[in-house]
């Protein structure tokens, strides 16, 4: 089985050694059971977000690293023009994921990458799709704002009335999630409401989704790309346009 793991980034020349440190012994472990591969997507970054990660991801990455026994294995970098988005991006690196399972995580360790192994081990022969979930009651939140903390339990509250699901948590990026759902399920959102939308019609058509219950923190360098108000309006507006799928019947997820 091939893992594709999904990074996409958008000025984060701060984090990425940080991310480095803690990503390089978990591809290091994962190397034991699986083939993998790498995906960054640089959305655009007007920093030096493109050039670090050509010089940590691939051009020292094509010798072993001296802390672990990682084979040459350069990442692939995937460089948008100008910033497009998380949704955008991660259209990007879909397309481009050769993997069974294809990862997507945050650049900003936000959630641990050794999580990466709780993900894969929740995922089953009947499980599309496993997603962090810091909002369930074994999860927890460090640091979080109590504006964000307060936009996704209002978020979570309306989705799974919509849904009639008993997800905690549909906003979170770092998942696990099958080849041939990423095929199946269209989205068309270009920024942060991407990750509810894939997920809500993922779930409408059929698919079954597991939360694996953990840990939110705080980014530690550079700064949230986050704009409150635009989040809030994608997510009225997706709201009303979920309601009027579950109102004809029609889980398709297009316009």
């Amino acid at each position: 089985m091939k893992i594709s793991i999904v990074i996409p980034c958008y000025n984060e020349e701060e984090g990425l050694r940080h991310l480095a440190d803690n990503l390089f012994p978990v591809l290091d472990q994962l190397s034991k059971d699986y083939d993998w591969e790498l995906i960054f997507v640089d959305d655009g970054s007007k920093d030096n977000t493109y050039q670090l990660l050509q010089e940590i991801f691939v051009t020292k990455f094509s010798a072993p690293h001296p802390a672990q026994h990682l084979p040459p294995h350069p990442a692939q970098i995937i460089r948008h023009e100008k910033n497009m988005n998380l949704g955008a991006a991660l259209r990007t690196g879909f397309a481009a994921a050769q993997g069974d399972i294809i990862v997507t995580m945050d650049s900003d360790c936000t959630y641990e990458p050794k999580g990466i192994f709780d993900l894969l081990k929740l995922m089953d022969e009947e499980t599309a799709i496993v997603t962090a979930s810091p909002y369930h009651p074994l999860g927890g939140v460090n640091n979080v704002p109590k504006y964000r903390l307060a936009l996704s339990k209002a978020v979570t509250a309306i989705y799974r009335l919509l849904t009639g699901s008993k997800i905690y948590t549909f906003t979170a990026l770092f998942r696990a999630q099958r080849k041939d759902v990423v095929k199946n399920i269209p989205f068309r959102s270009n920024d942060f409401l991407s990750t509810a939308e894939f997920l809500i019609f993922a779930m409408m058509k059929g698919y079954q989704v597991k939360e694996y219950p953990t840990v939110l923190n705080v980014r530690v360098f550079g700064t949230s790309k986050m704009k409150l108000l635009r989040v809030i309006k994608s997510h009225t507006a997706f709201a009303l346009r979920v309601a009027k799928h579950r109102l004809k019947g029609d889980f398709s997820g297009k316009k």
